[in-house]
């Protein structure tokens, strides 16, 4: 088995960026997740609401971020540190992060039609990842959705189009937004794996990821699919207690770099 590509979303819910090769931290990959994107009272916005956020390009330009949109001029922000912080709230989650000032949230408001902020998180801020599944109450985490590192196999999601009938309604890999895409032969192998080694880098998976509408949107046209697919497919055959499950959540015990085609070794699971 092996990495067959890997992944950032340096703007929550905003277009990725694909890598080589990636730097792994305790909270994400390099760039993962360190800005998004709040209205007037510091709640996150998603694609869950808001599904034109995914034409919003996104790049990194060595410390800088840099947004477009088909229709709006490039803006280059240099991030700041010392803004005002500001409470933020991630789903059940409040953490301070840093706003990013007038300029972008112009910007921002006249692409979405509405006041809103960029902000970045704090590195003087934690913000824990549920410690249910944490290795301890500091595992910290960006601003993703609960855990810093999806991961997901590309026979499950063969799978998953095998049964889709229609092939208009067949989903590619984007859209569950995974940081790590593995290459494998078995579908939903991954969810009997409990710690795998990519590199030298060890990773603890720690919980299924749970799916929402997300999957049934373009991720370059922001347009949902009119049948509701993949998820309604997915429901008929991955739906457990905690919702619709595709896709690993991890936690790395070590740091260090993964790049596209290493190899992927299982050193614990719960066929051990």
């Amino acid at each position: 088995m092996q990495v067959k590509s890997l992944h950032i979303y340096p703007l929550k819910s905003c277009r990725g960026i694909s890598l080589s090769e990636s730097e792994v931290t305790e909270k994400g990959f390099k760039n993962d997740r360190e800005y998004m994107i709040v209205d007037d009272k510091g709640q996150f916005l998603t694609q869950r609401q808001y599904p034109k956020l995914v034409t919003l390009g996104v790049e990194i330009r060595g410390d800088n971020l840099c947004l477009s949109t088909a229709v709006s001029q490039q803006l280059e922000l240099q991030p700041t540190l010392t803004g005002k912080l500001i409470p933020v709230r991630i789903w059940r989650d409040v953490t301070t992060a840093i706003d990013q000032g007038n300029e972008v949230a112009r910007w921002l408001e006249n692409f979405l039609g509405f006041p809103c902020r960029l902000v970045k998180q704090s590195p003087h801020h934690i913000r824990p990842t549920d410690p249910k599944y944490a290795i301890d109450d500091r595992t910290p985490v960006s601003f993703a959705d609960g855990y810093p590192y999806l991961i997901t196999n590309t026979a499950s999601l063969e799978e998953l189009n095998r049964r889709i009938n229609d092939d208009r309604d067949k989903a590619p890999m984007d859209r569950f937004r995974a940081n790590i895409v593995i290459e494998t032969r078995e579908a939903f192998i991954e969810t009997r794996w409990r710690e795998i080694t990519i590199a030298d880098v060890k990773f603890a998976l720690v919980k299924p990821c749970t799916r929402c509408i997300i999957t049934t949107t373009d991720q370059d046209t922001g347009e949902r699919n009119p049948h509701q697919e993949p998820l309604k497919t997915l429901q008929t055959f991955r739906k457990g207690p905690e919702g619709i499950m595709f896709g690993e959540n991890m936690i790395p015990r070590r740091t260090g770099i993964v790049k596209v085609g290493d190899e992927v070794k299982v050193i614990n699971s719960s066929d051990s």
